[in-house]
């Protein structure tokens, strides 16, 4: 691995054009292409094949239609009389059909013709309905229960909703313009003495992608950069690399839209998010080895920042091309294999089988290949461009700490601490992770939807309207189809009165009642309505008691029915990402443990650092949940559920990114090892080396993941807070504290193999062995040059 990323290393350095121009090509290509065929990102999420989707594909199929698909252009509008009024007064009347009105001269809306005001509607609701429920001996009770139920209007008359729908096939083809001229009505309609506010399928997404955190996030990473290296010209290097890789990944994320519906608006919000991080760091890591090796191998260390810039400028090519193919041998390879297991732990996530959830996972990881690819290739080249350019342009200042100087550096002050007490510093860590990580207990888990949106936005104010006028249950509707196609003529009305007693009877549902047959009569929907909201942890165990009678009806009857709605598809969602999350870490586990088996050639550091990650992890989650969902300290000023697929993708993100700093740190602990040294001078030497830059690139990724909370939405702001809280805590006080700490207790322990397994293993070389000799006669020769 060394030989041959020397090899392009040296390559790349001196022949510049190819390389920078492939990658500018192909950026500019690809946004071309972009720009003239790609799509807008699905607001929706596409689903897997689970009880509630399936029974869905099946009702709407029999019944000809698609109105209750997740992707159907349709849309709630609610619409609240002013405090003392109804929406029956007159004045407010006027209100609501000019309104109405203006909603049919958008043009774009079908249906236009069922579009009255929610009183005409809920009067001709009641006389159609008392009078078909009449006739067939239903109680009045009864009837009035069912339309409290599905009536527009509320009791007090205030409220009622209007279903709108787009004339369009489905959310995605929903022109912007008209999107915009509807929701103008909406919002100058609620400007006046109205409330008005709207939700549903037509008004779901994400804000729009404005730059803000991302150019947030590389104003914090500029500033650590130019601590880091003490040059502006340097510190340039992994922002242009990262610039570039994370466009090259979020043009593909747009060209996919082309292939797949599956690419939800959330996915090119995340893909920034680890590009941009990992293409920093993966770049800082190359461009730091480089300064060490140029420094080192010239025997420049005692030199002042002045001299240091001479000399560097008096330095001949070859030497740089050396430096540059030695940095990458040896960076480059702890890149590769750092970049490869955050690749192991996002593709792990196609495992679920939920399909925006795998595009999800895989735009992510392509867009890390492409930083790898970016930081092995274009900045070698970038940085042949510059020539010994690259530390000039320095920040004033004190001079950057060497960690070949002979005074010590911090990292290696704070390694020497650890090394005095070790098992102090382990309990003390491991402690205060178990204290953090308390609140995690209570995690509760709960998909997206418009009552958790922004608060003061349309839709969250549409959730709580509809919730104080109707029941929070009006928000959770559930849908039963009942297939009565195997259940003879005369016993399919019986059947299915005795299914809607048992619904009816249920704990948890307020109403459930018959919404209507298909043209054959072999099939019914069954409305449901909980008394619950629909994250509420209560309606899902109404759901598994709707359920519950499935069996019984088909062995008694004949017939079978389903429960569906976006309330059960998200709960079967839930369901469905709880069922894998056990799998979904061992496969992770066991993947990264053979990745990092063959980096380090020792049984002892893969586990230990799947022990750091685990206590990591359970703190992050902790600290999450306390702010997020509890609401401790003030600074979540809306307290909700924590979103059912945050977990694991939490999981995977933050094992992947862990792995990072395992890689980098501890590859420079085996290099001193297998050089020669005792295995706790080699994990002092190691740490002091690779300290200072783990550490530029931790605060990098933590101010890249914190920018991203700017984002209002609700899955985007909490990952990035709980990601950057995960980086920081695995960063400074597992790999910085638990990992040295554990490796001084276990001594040469720590990089025992079996030799069997250390035969079979192949030789990555990732510590560089094979560039000793090369490096040594570099150093000799760069040393007699100065002394002469």
């Amino acid at each position: 691995m060394s030989k041959f990323l020397y090899r392009v290393g040296s390559w790349s350095y001196r022949k510049v054009w190819p390389f920078l121009a492939f990658w500018l090509v192909l950026l500019i290509a690809m946004g071309g292409l972009a720009a003239g065929f790609a799509k807008s990102p699905n607001p929706s999420f596409s689903m897997p094949d689970m009880d509630s989707t399936v029974t869905m594909e099946q009702m709407n199929e029999r019944f000809g239609d698609s109105g209750e698909s997740m992707d159907a252009p349709t849309a709630n509008v609610i619409i609240e009389a002013p405090e003392g009024k109804t929406l029956a007064d007159p004045d407010v009347a006027a209100e609501v059909d000019q309104l109405i009105a203006d909603l049919k001269d958008t043009g774009a809306l079908t249906d236009t013709d069922a579009l009255v005001s929610p009183v005409m509607a809920a009067a001709g609701m009641q006389k159609q309905m008392t009078e078909q429920l009449s006739a067939q001996g239903m109680p009045q009770e009864q009837i009035d229960a069912n339309l409290a139920a599905i009536s527009p209007l509320s009791a007090d008359k205030r409220t009622g909703t209007l279903s709108i729908t787009f004339d369009a096939d489905t959310i995605t083809e929903i022109p912007t313009e008209e999107k915009s001229a509807v929701t103008d009505v909406l919002t100058h309609a609620d400007e006046g003495d109205l409330t008005v506010a709207y939700g549903g399928n037509a008004f779901s997404g994400a804000d729009e992608m404005n730059g803000t955190s991302e150019i947030l996030g590389l104003i914090v990473a500029a500033i650590v950069l130019l601590i880091t290296f003490g040059s502006f010209v340097a510190a340039g290097m992994p922002l242009i690399s990262a610039v570039i890789g994370v466009g090259v990944g979020l043009l593909g994320v747009q060209l996919a839209t082309i292939f797949t519906d599956s690419v939800s608006d959330m996915t090119p919000m995340l893909a920034s998010m680890i590009g941009l991080a990992v293409g920093i760091d993966y770049a800082l890591f190359i461009v730091a080895r480089f300064r060490n090796e140029l420094i080192t191998s010239s025997g420049l260390n005692d030199l002042s920042p002045k001299e240091l810039a001479a000399e560097l400028k008096k330095m001949d090519k070859a030497t740089r091309v050396r430096s540059m193919g030695m940095a990458l041998g040896t960076a480059g390879s702890s890149v590769v294999f750092a970049g490869t297991t955050v690749v192991i732990a996002l593709a792990a996530l196609t495992i679920i089988g939920i399909p925006f959830l795998s595009t999800m996972a895989i735009a992510a990881a392509v867009t890390v290949v492409i930083a790898v690819l970016v930081a092995l290739t274009f900045i070698p080249a970038l940085l042949g461009l510059l020539g010994t350019k690259i530390f000039a342009a320095r920040v004033p200042g004190p001079k950057v700490p060497d960690p070949e100087d002979e005074k010590p550096t911090m990292g290696l002050l704070w390694v020497r601490r650890i090394r005095a007490h070790p098992f102090l510093h382990l309990v003390a860590g491991v402690i205060l992770l178990g204290v953090l990580a308390i609140p995690a207990a209570n995690l509760t888990l709960a998909m997206p939807t418009d009552g958790t949106a922004k608060l003061g936005s349309p839709q969250r104010n549409a959730y709580e309207m509809t919730e104080e006028a109707f029941g929070p249950g009006r928000n959770a509707p559930m849908i039963a189809f009942v297939d009565l196609a195997n259940v003879s003529e005369q016993d399919r009305m019986p059947a299915l009165q005795e299914l809607l007693q048992d619904f009816a009877t249920t704990e948890g549902v307020v109403n459930a009642q018959i919404a209507g047959m298909n043209e054959a009569n072999d099939a019914a929907r069954i409305m449901i309505t909980p008394t619950t909201g629909a994250t509420d942890e209560a309606t899902t165990t109404t759901l598994e008691h709707l359920r519950d009678y499935k069996g019984e009806f088909e062995e008694n009857t004949g017939g079978t029915y389903g429960v569906t709605g976006i309330t059960p598809i998200f709960n079967d969602i839930s369901e469905k990402l709880n069922s894998v999350l056990v799998p979904y870490i061992a496969i992770v586990l066991v993947l990264a443990f053979f990745v990092l088996l063959l980096v380090f050639r020792s049984i002892w550091v893969p586990l230990i650092a799947a022990a750091g990650f685990g206590l990591s992890m359970a703190a992050t989650f902790g600290i999450t949940v306390a702010i997020f969902q509890k609401g401790m300290f003030g600074i979540i000023d809306d307290p909700q559920p924590i979103l059912s697929f945050l977990p694991i993708m939490l999981i995977g993100l933050t094992f992947g990114l862990a792995m990072d700093y395992q890689v980098f740190l501890v590859t420079r602990m085996r290099e001193g090892f297998v050089h020669g040294k005792t295995a706790g001078n080699a994990t002092s030497n190691g740490f002091k080396h690779g300290a200072r830059t783990v550490t530029a690139a931790a605060l990098i990724m933590i101010s890249v993941f914190a920018a991203f909370m700017l984002i209002d939405m609700p899955f985007i702001k909490t990952m990035g807070f709980a990601l950057a809280v995960g980086v920081f805590i695995d960063a400074f006080i597992v790999r910085m504290m638990l990992i040295p700490a554990t490796m001084f207790l276990l001594d040469e322990k720590a990089w025992w193999i079996p030799k069997w397994l250390d035969k079979l293993l192949p030789n990555m070389d990732i510590e560089g062995e094979a560039l000793s000799r090369d490096r040594a006669a570099l150093e000799a020769s760069q040393r007699e040059k100065v002394k002469n």
